[in-house]
């Protein structure tokens, strides 16, 4: 509780004097904000933009033309979104760890778009409805992995990265990332569905294994850490211990043998 209050006192001081320009004057800070940048620009070009806004013209490539499937199709969608965000991804955040559940989020949906567009080649070929129906599967299985980190993480992560004076900025810069890219997406995508079909699942595909890297390399894990030993872990201060791993040294006494002992010090002697 001390350490909480002298970082908030410290960065309450500070925060009058911050502008917009701290969010990129540090190395630390260049990393939390290109962080937020790539958190809220692909939340949207992950490829479930795709989903969310242009499941008709996905499910159209399939054969199921029918408002009354398509309808049942998102409907469906939208409570397994709900449901995978709350009962998967909320509750395995604190278990997993973060940079841990972007990981099996980004990884399972690039699988998830692999299968999707293979199947789809194949039914374009074929018109095999069970091939059909399994691109339907691949579909909410893409949904599973989205809603199990990014949705719950979007904003969380972000707030966890920066410090108290920068906070909200950071949450801004991300903010601003994510409605660019959905601005951007809303006007590329249906203009390239109709041009190439299928095949611009592609380019979904190839994002989604460069988000991959990037997270690996670039995403810290926050999971354990405090909000002020997260502020250590981007200045390279951290020493790699959560503040549960210290607390269980206290516990175990192990935290006495890193002080000098009574022995070892000095002693001062004063004379007359």
């Amino acid at each position: 509780m001390r350490e909480i209050e002298l970082a908030l006192t410290h960065e309450a001081d500070v925060m009058s004097e911050t502008s917009w320009l701290e969010l990129v004057r540090t190395p630390a800070n260049r990393k939390r904000t290109l962080i937020a940048v790539i958190v809220g620009w692909f939340a949207q070009w992950n490829g479930v933009n795709l989903i969310s806004y242009y499941l008709t013209l996905v499910l159209n490539t399939i054969g199921i033309t029918k408002a009354k499937d398509q309808t049942l199709i998102n409907g469906l969608l939208q409570i397994s979104n709900w449901l995978a965000a709350i009962f998967v991804g909320a509750l395995m955040v604190d278990r997993l760890g973060r940079r841990t559940l972007f990981l099996v989020s980004t990884g399972g949906m690039l699988v998830s778009y692999v299968i999707w567009t293979a199947l789809t080649s194949h039914f374009v070929t074929t018109h095999d409805q069970s091939t059909g129906k399994a691109v339907v599967a691949f579909v909410f299985f893409t949904f599973f992995f989205y809603a199990i980190a990014w949705a719950p993480l979007l904003q969380a992560y972000i707030v966890e990265i920066y410090p108290y004076t920068l906070r909200a900025r950071g949450v801004s810069t991300m903010y601003i990332a994510t409605f660019t890219g959905l601005v951007l997406g809303n006007q590329v995508n249906p203009i390239a569905m109709k041009s190439i079909g299928w095949k611009y699942y592609i380019v979904f595909c190839c994002i989604l294994a460069a988000l991959v890297v990037i997270i690996w390399f670039l995403f810290p894990e926050t999971k354990g850490y405090s909000l002020e030993e997260i502020r250590d872990v981007f200045e390279g201060k951290s020493d790699g211990k959560t503040l549960q791993d210290k607390l269980a040294d206290v516990e175990n006494g192990d935290i006495d043998e890193k002080r000098p002992k009574t022995s070892d010090r000095p002693v001062h002697t004063e004379t007359a």
